[in-house]
């Protein structure tokens, strides 16, 4: 159950997004904020990323568009971004997510690398659907400042 609604909630994300031009997707939330709709899509491309394949699964994977010299990437660096490609490369990453769990127990266990407390992949869930769950909640004050589209 906690995957379908980990799937509605990247579903939704998307939805925020469809049918806008490039432009759109960058356009910022309002000075001096760097959140775009794009920037999400790329933050939680990141997201996906470390807590799936890197956290539970352990795969040398690090990140796409943030590192330390540059760890607001995902959001700064969209103006010179190709939309097309990070969508791509969300679904991509959504797609490597899947295949990284997919013979899991919700009740495996990992250590973070981080802070070397042991988490659940139950848990990963859980923390998933929370993030999601706040950004599309911006999502939706984005899409609704581009083109007056209201959120479900």
């Amino acid at each position: 159950m906690l995957d379908a609604w980990l799937e509605y909630h990247r579903s939704t994300l998307l939805m925020k997004c469809s049918g806008l031009t490039e432009d759109q997707v960058k356009r910022r939330s309002c000075p001096p904020s760097t959140l775009s709709l794009l920037g999400l899509v790329r933050h939680m491309t990141d997201v996906e990323r470390a807590w799936f394949r890197h956290g539970f699964a352990g795969e040398s994977v690090g990140p796409i568009y943030y590192s330390d010299g540059n760890i607001d990437g995902d959001f700064d660096d969209v103006d010179s971004a190709d939309a097309a490609r990070d969508f791509s490369a969300y679904l991509a990453e959504l797609a490597a997510c899947r295949a990284a769990v997919a013979h899991a127990s919700l009740d495996d266990t990992f250590v973070r690398r981080r802070d070397g407390r042991e988490s659940s992949l139950r848990w990963v869930y859980l923390h998933m659907i929370e993030e999601y769950a706040r950004h599309n909640g911006h999502a939706d004050l984005l899409r609704e400042r581009i083109d007056g589209v209201k959120g479900d």
